[in-house]
């Protein structure tokens, strides 16, 4: 039992086994929470945090939790975040003293993982953090060597970065800067990074997720700068190995003496002693102010450097000789606003319709066959297609012969769209469209095939919508042109980089 000036923890199973190889138990998991406090807790104070638990410890199932359990106690303080793709919001705890972390450790929350900005202020980050993540035949010793590449950036712009191993095969640069700043800004700047340096360094560093890229080379994941994401916090302890590791800060000298990986596994007594020997050594990364360069200010316009999801879009469009609008990373639209979607009518090798939402920046697409139902009981096949830039939401005009895509482009339907529920990650979407000619509610999931394979399909949800005429399907909502009037005007084109195949 853990008690404190006005609040009692009453804890249970100490002696359950949560590292077999170990032996270490939920017992040693809370104490060691409540030595490592008054070190862990500055850097948890007012941030909404996601923890991770494991009931039966590591061998057993884990799962995320971000809403506070509805059996918390009242004195746990919590935050309500409204979720950004569908209806309600989150009650995120905000771990802000001892009796909230025990509550928490016996809940078997082996993992904390706190958002990169404060409750008080969802749209500003404190800091800038760059996840290393090696590939298959790379380690922390790889690690070591891309964290330099990106010390010797910031140190040229004369900015101080701490790193901290992550406690499983990683490593994490912290880049403070606790200023006015978005993460508009501080994505922008941490995507720009991770492209330079794979640039310069194209055997080292990637800053693509897809895995059969990472081999031999170190993820450099610049997404972690998202208001959506969190990272594992400093003194954590993690559940990835047969060990209880803890996300340690380490020093510069450390990483550049290391020869041995398992030199920088702190366990956590050995984390205590190095906590007594050396003290906080993140306490910088709450306190040291930068501002990034003007490039990155908060009001500059976006970085012009492709977004990872646009990169399939980028490979095949050549911007030197097109008028179609090259893939800017544009931020979300501001909270409040209706996202928009578009449906194109794509007359190439087949006549099809290419069904876009506004997500995440970009235009999520697919390509629809036979066109959006509006009957009930229809189900259609929507082929998952790659991502678009917002500035080709009203795209209209040709794609030469014989090129990627090649043929005429219509805006057959344009407009807003409200996410009544669901996610795209979850690969369910249940949307409210309101459009010129689409009005009402549709269904976007996705199923198993009998081969196993992911296939989207798209089906009308509520009530049925009004047939669309022959004359209407082939009229542009935005300039009344029909398919052949917009090839023969021919008065906006695109050249792709590739052949059709």
């Amino acid at each position: 039992m853990a008690r404190s000036k006005d609040h009692e923890v009453k804890f249970s199973n100490l002696d359950k086994i949560f590292f077999p190889e170990t032996g270490f138990t939920k017992g040693e998991m809370i104490q060691y929470y409540l030595d490592v406090a008054p070190h862990l807790l500055p850097h948890l104070k007012q941030r909404p945090v996601t923890v991770i638990r494991f009931p039966d410890g590591i061998t057993g199932e884990k799962f995320y939790e971000k809403n506070a359990p509805k059996f918390a106690p009242s004195w746990i303080k919590t935050h309500a975040v409204d979720r950004r793709r569908h209806a309600g919001h989150i009650n995120y705890i905000l771990i802000n003293d001892a009796p909230t972390l025990a509550w928490c450790a016996n809940l078997a929350a082996i993992e904390l993982h706190p958002f990169l900005h404060r409750a008080t202020k969802l749209e500003q980050p404190t800091h800038i953090v760059f996840d290393l993540d090696p590939g298959e035949g790379s380690d922390l010793l790889t690690c070591a060597r891309v964290a330099f590449l990106i010390k010797e950036v910031t140190d040229g712009l004369g900015l101080q970065a701490f790193p901290k191993v992550s406690g499983s095969k990683g490593l994490q640069i912290y880049l403070p800067l606790n200023t006015r700043t978005t993460y508009d800004a501080t994505g922008s700047f941490a995507k720009a990074m991770a492209e330079l340096l794979q640039q310069q360094h194209p055997d080292l560093v990637v800053s693509q997720m897809a895995k059969q890229q990472r081999r031999g080379r170190v993820l450099i994941d610049w997404s972690q700068n998202n208001r959506a994401k969190t990272t594992v916090a400093v003194y954590s302890m993690r559940g990835k190995s047969d060990a209880p590791f803890i996300s340690m800060p380490v020093t510069w000298d450390e990483l550049k003496r290391l020869k041995r990986p398992q030199s920088l596994f702190f366990t956590p007594d050995a984390a205590l002693k190095r906590l007594k020997k050396l003290g906080d050594l993140f306490a910088p990364v709450l306190t040291l102010k930068q501002k990034l360069p003007k490039a990155f200010a908060p009001k500059s316009a976006p970085v012009t450097a492709a977004a990872p999801s646009l990169k399939d879009y980028e490979a095949k469009r050549d911007f030197t000789q097109t008028r179609e609008p090259g893939p800017v990373a544009k931020a979300s639209r501001a909270r409040g606003k209706a996202n928009r979607f578009v449906i194109q009518k794509h007359d190439a090798t087949r006549l099809h319709y290419d069904f876009r939402l506004e997500m995440d920046g970009t235009l999520k697409s697919w390509a629809v066959p036979k066109g959006v139902p509006t009957e009930l009981g229809v189900k259609r096949s929507a082929i998952a297609v790659e991502d678009h830039p917002l500035a080709y939401l009203k795209f209209e005009g040709t794609i030469p012969k014989g090129q990627y895509g090649g043929g005429t482009v219509m805006v057959w339907d344009i407009g807003t769209y409200e996410l009544l529920g669901g996610s795209i990650d979850s690969g369910n979407l249940k949307l409210r469209l309101a459009g010129k000619k689409l009005k009402g509610e549709w269904h976007l999931f996705k199923i198993r095939s009998r081969d196993d394979k992911d296939v989207w399909l798209i089906a009308k949800s509520g009530v049925a919508a009004k047939p669309i005429s022959a004359r209407r399907d082939n009229a542009s909502v935005l300039t009344r042109r029909s398919m052949a009037r917009i090839a023969k005007d021919n008065d906006a084109q695109w050249n792709s980089r590739r052949p059709h195949k």
